[in-house]
């Protein structure tokens, strides 16, 4: 195994899975809205599906990709709607009452949900190409993907927590449905700005 392209890996992807975006916005934002436990199937949701893609694209399913590029403009677009979606579910968000947790509404989000989103997440896309590509060369095929996807679960899983734990710290301090709306509002914000390399791109 190549140490110092490991190390170069080690750092890149540290980078990219601490540094806010559309996942960590909004575990940021569930953590404030609905505590650190009922965020947790999202965690999980984002680090083991991102684990997954990584493991499906490095192992032969990113040829599909490159026969077919529109695959891959389509869902880019299709994560660009989901965003703008996501961000208006958080810009309207608020603490659940007691009417809402009888009825089931104003959930985090599932697990499943968390997972299928790594596969419109912009940036998601963007480590996935650059582990795939710019660090194959850590170790012979196909460990370096089993490094890479060893790696990314347990980077995914501290970072996620992190900025869910980040969100359930401000509770004490936004205690008010308003200060809460208000907070989410600029998570939106900040998720919508997120979209700025995907047209940038485009």
């Amino acid at each position: 195994m190549s140490q110092s392209l490991f190390i170069a890996f080690v750092m890149f992807a540290t980078v990219m899975f601490f540094t806010p975006g559309p996942n960590n916005i909004m575990l940021l934002s569930s953590g404030l809205t609905y505590g650190f436990r009922p965020t947790i199937p999202h965690i999980l949701g984002i680090t083991i599906g991102f684990a997954f893609m990584i493991g499906a694209v490095g192992l032969g399913l990113g040829t599909i990709f490159i026969a077919y590029p529109a695959l891959q403009t389509i869902l880019k677009y299709a994560g660009v709607a989901y965003l703008v979606y996501l961000a208006w579910a958080i810009a309207m968000s608020e603490p659940p009452s007691v009417d809402q947790d009888k009825h089931r509404e104003g959930r985090p989000m599932t697990f499943w949900g968390a997972a299928m989103f790594q596969w419109v997440n912009a940036k998601g896309w963007v480590m996935v190409i650059g582990t795939i590509t710019a660090y194959a060369a850590i170790a012979a095929y196909p460990w370096n993907i089993a490094i890479q996807v060893g790696l990314s679960l347990i980077l995914g899983i501290l970072s996620c927590t992190a900025w869910a734990l980040f969100g359930t710290a401000l509770r004490p301090i936004l205690t008010s449905p308003r200060a809460v709306r208000a907070f989410n509002i600029v998570m939106a914000v900040l998720l919508l700005a997120s979209l700025y390399p995907v047209f940038m791109d485009a």
